[in-house]
Formats: structure tokens, sequence, C-alpha cells
């Protein structure tokens, strides 16, 4: 059963980063490769546009279940787009021990 737009369905396979809370999409990152996340990274990055454009066309508080799924996917494109792009890793360097909560999601 897919998770996603019609329109989305080469992302079928990154559903596993459909995560609803930053927590959650966090953790996936320090549990993925490198690779796992550049493979990530490259399938969805070029689709940024199309799912603004897409999702665009509903209210925040009243997506459907496959708009709500993509809004996930896309967070999660944002979780992996550093450690892709600059950091080369899933933890930020030099960070030690810092944590910050996300206490509100824009989108749940």
């Amino acid at each position: 059963m897919a998770l996603l737009p019609t329109e989305f369905a080469d992302l079928e396979p990154y559903t596993d980063w459909v995560l609803a809370t930053e927590p959650e999409r966090y953790a996936k990152r320090l549990a993925s490769t490198m690779p796992d996340m550049q493979k990530f990274y490259d399938a969805a990055f070029g689709r940024i546009e199309d799912a603004i454009t897409y999702c665009d066309k509903f209210d925040l508080d009243d997506l459907p279940d496959d708009a709500r799924a993509l809004v996930h996917l896309m967070q999660s494109l944002i979780m992996v787009s550093f450690p892709v792009e600059v950091w080369k890793q899933p933890r930020v360097p030099d960070s030690g021990a810092a944590w910050a909560d996300i206490t509100h999601e824009p989108v749940v």
C-alpha cells in the first residue's frame, strides 16, 4: 500500500523516512549509514519543489494522509541534508553531548 501521493511513487522506497517528529528523524539519521542517507538525499532532493507545489494545495491543518507523509519525508530530507552536504557523518561534528528538544512540530 502506497504512503505517498501517486505523483511521488518514485520515493516510495524511502518511506522508512516518513517520520512524524524531529526526535524520530534524528534517531533515524544517527542509525543510518552515510551511503543510505546519500541514496535518500539523491532521490528526494530533486523533488523538493514538486513536493512544495503539491502540498501547497492543502491547508496544513487538513492535509490528506498521503500529503502529510510527503511533508514528513521532506522534513527527513532536511534532517539529512547537513550530514550529506557538509559534515559527511550522521552526527554534528564537535557537538559532544549537546541536545535540543523540539517542543512543537509544524505538521504532526
